[in-house]
């Protein structure tokens, strides 16, 4: 199977054969094509799709309230996407849908009650002014709009709790259906018109004929939970499907019987995500495609008659998280290209086109057997005649590019664009866009001809056979800088340096501490055992743990969190439940007996303690955040505390200092982040708008301590990364980015040598990593780490346990429910007997203080010392001699080259001649052994 076009940020997998599609049984195959870019979507409240397509024109959600975004679908002559606004409404828009007749009429409806119908202009013309249409259905705020799949101006209307019909064309309702039980979720036409059905908070799915009665022809309890729901019309079928959330909080996609339900037909369990599965179905191929805000991963299904109902045909991971999906109209598929689908996937920042293609050889003949006739754009029916009783199809048209109808400017498009025609395939020099795949940046050619076929969605693509490889200009210009580690790769390193058989774990250390605590030669590990006693391993000493009892720190209450003194690799400060901070000392050569006194108890706070940190120049000066929403700096030395910062109003979720020792960071559940100058004033010097979540949120400071990193949630419980400007953390974030929807806090971990964030969450299976940048776009995802079970805690160690001659930038420790693994972080290179200078500048020696405690409260300041990371054997890649190019693979023209049949015969004869051997020589059978002809008789 071939995964055509080269998108940078997805993986297809999985793809098992339709059946149904063509008569060959080919399976689909999946290209991700034309990035949309300039576009600022926003997650919603609505339970809408927040994105909609028509033949031309792209809508969608916008992060300004009240505001639209248009594209166009297909790129302009330069080759990009023209994208403009469309201000709509006063209050959020809820929903919105193109006409099936017009590619230009769009109906929209809002939070501020109204439903309006837009004669839309392409992007870069001026906005129209106002509506044509402005309907007040006066039942609340409009949760859902749909056209009438074959009625010309009647529109579906969804408020809080009623379903209602209109008549556009003479701005009055025709049926106010039934009020429901709860709020309405979501509406749907059958693909003849005749009927509506519902889904709503209630748990009941309703179906409605409004022109026999208001009150539903068939009604049940078929959802289980009253969480968002979707519903849609499986074509002309009497059967309906709905995604929903069944009561242990599965998301669930049924199949219903519309005219019993009673119970469901089949049911399909996915996973446990929070987002609403948006369901898309093609009629024509019996695809259904499914994914929701949130996810990282779209499914597509096919929908069958009979058992099983629901068959899964792909998976299509995502880097970026969805915010919306919408389907293309079959009439805007690129048939040249065996496209049977496309489906546009709505992000933070990009609108994605996912492509299906079927492999066949594109570009020359119209494969009928993928494309039957499909549904025209010329209305069956007006609104009054529907109304009055008619049933009449949409004409179905042709998809063959010789016999597709071309509107004329009459029609209803708007009178100043022109009129929608059918591109020619035309040969181009142009490069094909770039996406993202995995591992975020890297630049791979087609592997199947199949696709390169220019589609409408992505512009003119190369007239040979073979796509070109896409330039490095080229990428820019798409996607920004591309990050020198967007191939690093994660891996756990070898059994023999694993501690294992780790029992009693305390797998539940508050969302503040990280769960372990690591430096250059131990590492410690709370356990669930009474009196708050804590593990402390040597790193010099890996392997199976004994079953006995080993010696431990009894620290007499349950650990809130602990830090290493990073001048002192046997120094740990631990923060316990009871207000206290206790100092142990480790032995040198670690634990060989249970220590019960520590070194000093710091008493100060009045309750709970959140967190500690150690500064990062002065020796002996920890920082302590508590419940009584104050901040406390101690000289360890003294014994004392020296300062206590005041201004939080809520619970303080993390604290940091900054590299130069000066400053200090905090981000805290009242949704603020605060700077202190701890030396100069008790009250923070800087204050600005933190994460809108209030689960939790991590702070650290990132690009020599201008920038900082904020690990939170945004309103809908999503994970976000947030970068303040030091210098304006008033005006809130400079970017922000999405990373999934998890209940854990991601922990940063930051690499000032390259730059790179890396994060995880305890309880999760993913890494990731970012390169952050001090300019746009500030963050470079780079390919995340994935392991086979959670881990319960994450830290990483100095960068001088790296393997430089490895290319390892960055070494970590995994805690599990057993073991401890080591995680290193590589960067792929050709050249590794060179010490690569690029990825490893000179490292400050952190493990030396740079001045005392007593210097630093005094108002001194200083900074470590560097070293170079280069073995003295070693040649930096950068003085390595340059080698002459030399060419790997035969020019493409010896590829392209055409043979004729002759010629291909004689190849084959050739092939079969050589295989055969030399045929003078004996076969095998002339050497055995025969039976006489008497033998027979017995």
């Amino acid at each position: 199977l071939v995964i055509s076009g080269s998108l940078l940020g997805f993986i297809c997998f999985r793809f098992l054969q339709l059946l149904s599609l063509c008569p060959s049984h080919v399976p689909l195959s999946v290209s991700l094509q034309g990035w949309i870019g300039d576009i600022r979507a926003v997650s919603l409240t609505s339970i809408g799709n927040h994105i909609k397509s028509s033949c031309s024109l792209v809508a969608f959600n916008t992060e300004q309230a009240g505001t639209l975004g248009l594209a166009s679908l297909q790129p302009g002559q330069d080759g990009k996407w023209a994208v403009s606004q469309l201000p709509c409404h006063a209050d959020l828009v809820t929903d919105f849908d193109f006409s099936p007749f017009d590619d230009a009429l769009l109906a929209t409806c809002s939070a501020d009650e109204t439903v309006k119908v837009w004669r839309v202009r392409e992007p870069g013309q001026d906005a129209p002014s106002a509506a044509d249409v402005t309907l007040c259905p006066g039942q609340g705020r409009v949760e859902a709009v749909l056209f009438h799949p074959c009625a010309d101006g009647v529109l579906a209307i969804g408020t809080v709790r009623t379903a209602t019909v209109w008549d556009t064309s003479r701005q009055e309702p025709l049926a106010v259906l039934e009020q429901h039980g709860d709020q309405l979720h979501s509406l749907t036409w059958k693909l003849d018109g005749s009927l509506l059905a519902t889904s709503c908070k209630d748990k009941k799915l309703r179906v409605f004929d409004p022109r026999a009665q208001l009150t539903p022809v068939q009604s049940a309890v078929g959802l289980q939970s009253n969480k968002d729901s979707h519903v849609i019309w499986i074509g002309d079928s009497d059967n309906i499907l709905t995604t929903g959330f069944n009561q242990v909080r599965e998301r669930e996609v049924k199949v219903w019987d519309a005219r019993k339900l009673g119970s469901s037909l089949g049911s399909v369990c996915l996973d446990t995500s929070s987002g609403a599965l948006i369901p898309l179905f093609d009629p024509d191929t019996g695809l259904l495609v499914l994914s929701g805000q949130g996810d990282s991963v779209i499914h597509c299904f096919e929908v069958t008659s009979s058992q099983p109902f629901l068959a899964p045909v792909s998976q299509c991971l995502t880097e970026a998280a969805t915010k919306g999906i919408a389907l293309v109209p079959k009439l805007a598929v690129d048939v040249t290209s065996c496209e049977v689908m496309r489906v546009l996937q709505l992000t933070d920042s990009f609108i994605v086109p996912v492509s299906y293609h079927v492999p066949r050889k594109s570009g020359q003949d119209f494969h009928g057997d993928l494309y039957p006739d499909t549904r025209g754009q010329s209305a069956a029916v007006s609104a009054q005649e529907w109304w009055g009783g008619e049933n009449r199809q949409v004409p179905k048209v042709s998809l063959h590019p010789a016999k597709r109808p071309i509107k004329s400017s009459a029609s209803s498009a708007p009178s100043n664009q022109p009129a929608k025609k059918v591109l020619p395939i035309v040969k181009s020099k142009e490069e094909d866009p770039l996406g993202r795949s995995s591992s975020s940046s890297s630049l791979t050619s087609p592997s199947s001809s199949g696709s390169l076929a220019p589609s409408p969605s992505t512009g003119s693509g190369p007239s040979s056979g073979f796509a070109s490889s896409p330039s490095q200009r080229s990428l820019q210009n798409i996607l920004g800088p591309s990050s020198k580690f967007r191939h690093a790769q994660g891996s756990v390193l070898h059994r023999n340096t694993h501690i294992t058989n780790l029992k009693g774990l305390n797998l539940t250390t508050p969302g503040e501490c990280d769960g372990l605590c690591v430096n250059r030669e131990r590492m410690a590990v709370p356990l669930a055992i009474a009196g708050g006693q804590i593990a402390v391993f040597e790193l010099s000493q890996p392997g199976r743990l004994p079953d006995t009892a080993f010696p431990t720190i009894q620290n007499t209450v349950a650990v809130a969190d602990f830090s290493w003194d990073p001048f002192n690799a046997c120094r740990l400060a631990v923060a316990g439940e009871d207000a206290k901070i206790r100092v142990w000392l480790v032995p040198k050569g670690g634990l060989k007996e249970t220590i019960m006194e520590p070194q000093c108890v710091l008493q100060g706070h009045t309750e709970k303690i959140y967190s500690v940190k150690f500064h990062p120049l002065a020796s002996g000066i920890l920082a302590s955040s508590s419940y009584d929403l104050s901040v406390r700096i101690w000289d360890l030395d003294a014994r004392k505390e020296v300062k206590r910062l005041k201004g939080h109003q809520d619970q303080i979720f993390s604290l940091a200092w900054s590299p130069d020792g000066r400053l200090l960071a905090t981000v805290c559940k009242d949704g603020k982040v605060r700077i202190y100058d701890p030396r100069k004033s008790t009250e923070p010097s800087q204050e600005g708008p933190g994460p809108e979540g209030a689960r939790g949120a991590r702070v650290v400071w990132v690009c020599g301590g201008k920038y900082l990193l904020v690990s939170g949630f945004d309103s809908q419980s999503e994970r976000q990364l947030y970068l303040y400007s030091v210098g304006s953390l008033c005006s809130g974030p400079v970017a922000t980015a999405s990373t999934d929807v998890s209940p854990s806090t991601l922990i940063p971990f930051y690499d000032e040598d390259t730059s790179t964030a890396i994060l995880t969450g305890k309880g999760d299976t993913r890494v990731y990593v970012y390169e952050i940048l001090p300019e746009s776009p500030y963050f470079l995802e780079c390919s995340s780490f994935n392991s086979s079970d959670p881990h319960k805690g994450f830290a990483f160690l100095p960068k001088t346990e790296c393997d430089v001659r490895d290319v390892e930038f960055a070494r970590a420790l995994r805690l599990s429910k057993t073991s401890i693994e080591p995680v290193a972080f590589r960067v792929p290179r050709v050249k590794k007997e060179f010490f690569q200078d690029d990825v490893f500048p000179e490292t400050a020696v952190w493990w030396e203080s740079a001045l005392s405690a007593s210097s630093w409260l005094s108002g001194s300041d200083g900074q470590h010392r560097k070293i170079s990371l280069r073995p003295k054997d070693m040649t930096p890649v950068s003085e390595a001699p340059k080698e002459p190019p030399v060419r790997k693979y035969l020019p493409s023209s010896v590829y392209l080259e055409e043979k004729t049949d002759e010629q291909k015969k004689e190849e084959l004869l050739s092939a079969m001649v050589a295989k055969l051997g030399n045929r003078e020589d004996p076969l095998p059978q002339e050497s055995y052994q025969g039976v006489d002809d008497e033998e027979w008789d017995d």
